[in-house]
């Protein structure tokens, strides 16, 4: 179990949930789950044999599967990710993890499923991040396929009308920027990444190094200065069944959602800003109204209308 777990840190809600634990049982699990969260950005792996270790014990929880599905996406563990965010969106309901369960199929290699998937998107859907990140997706599907022009051309319509916040057109321009990078047009993947940074307030995207790679700029490495505040690897084998000698509820705990779901069709589209630079982009525009969604949603092409 990690040393330094405080359970007061732990959020209310998931206190909640561990109520229903016998006492020790619930201090174990609330402790990985815990350690899950702290290490996930800095040290997927370590995260997920942390959310692994709580799944043992109290596999039914939803946090326990939340926490299983988000470390094993970070840590590219994607079999292990699609099964629990499927079992989340059956228990749960709704379209929030429509674009993860999407990346998960793209990342064991089946588009065409990533595909279906996307289609699942209610077009009425009033949540603007959850359209660019579906956006996100497809176009990275689209690429994958072969499907360059098309991935391009869904950037592109999203971009080009102003509808969400900057970070949200930021990181639809990255990706812009990105197809025009790995197609050998150089200067345009400068300009856009450019055109990224701009709208990226708190540099969340890796957009200077992108840009110092284009410029032939080799930035230096700060990895022994920040290697002590890395998480010490060996907490995770202290925390192990084996290790720690604790008893474990293996197989009664164990979810058993493991199908994946076939879906329906894929076709989802995003609105962001228009350009005010090049590629044939519309103009800019200021208005950033609810007149621009009903517009994009009008204007914008079929996504998927001959490829599949």
């Amino acid at each position: 179990m990690p040393q330094d777990f405080v359970e007061s840190q732990l959020p209310a809600g998931v206190k909640a949930e561990l109520r229903g634990l016998p006492k020790e049982l619930a201090e174990i699990v609330g402790a990985h789950i815990w350690a899950a969260g702290r290490y996930v950005d800095v040290d997927p792996d370590l995260a997920f044999r942390h959310a692994e270790a709580a799944r043992r014990r109290a596999g039914r929880l939803p946090i326990v599967r939340e926490a299983a599905a988000e470390t094993a996406y970070a840590a590219g563990e994607f079999a292990v990710a699609l099964r629990e965010f499927r079992a989340i969106r059956r228990l749960s309901g709704g379209d929030e993890l429509i674009p993860v369960i999407a990346d998960c199929e793209r990342a064991l290699g089946r588009p065409r499923d990533a595909l279906e998937v996307l289609g699942e998107l209610s077009p009425t859907t009033k949540d603007v991040w959850l359209r660019i990140e579906c956006l996100l997706v497809e176009a990275g599907v689209r690429a994958d396929l072969g499907q360059r022009a098309e991935a391009k051309r869904l950037l592109q319509a999203a971009i080009s009308r102003r509808v969400g916040p900057p970070f949200g057109q930021a990181r639809l321009r990255y990706a812009y920027a990105n197809l025009l990078e790995e197609d050998g047009d150089l200067a345009g993947a400068r300009e856009w990444f450019t055109s990224a940074a701009a709208l990226d307030e708190n540099a969340e995207l890796d957009i200077s190094d992108r840009l110092a790679t284009l410029d032939g700029v080799v930035l230096p490495d700060f990895l022994d200065e920040d290697e002590e505040d890395e998480p010490n690897a060996e907490e995770a084998d202290e925390s192990t069944d084996a290790e720690a000698g604790e008893p474990i509820d293996d197989e009664g705990d164990e979810p058993t959602d493991d199908e994946a779901d076939e879906d329906d069709e894929s076709d989802v589209e995003a609105e962001a800003e228009p350009d005010d630079d090049s590629d044939g982009l519309p103009a800019d525009d200021d208005e950033h109204d609810e007149d621009a969604e009903r517009a994009f949603d009008a204007q914008a092409p079929d996504s998927d209308e001959e490829q599949h």
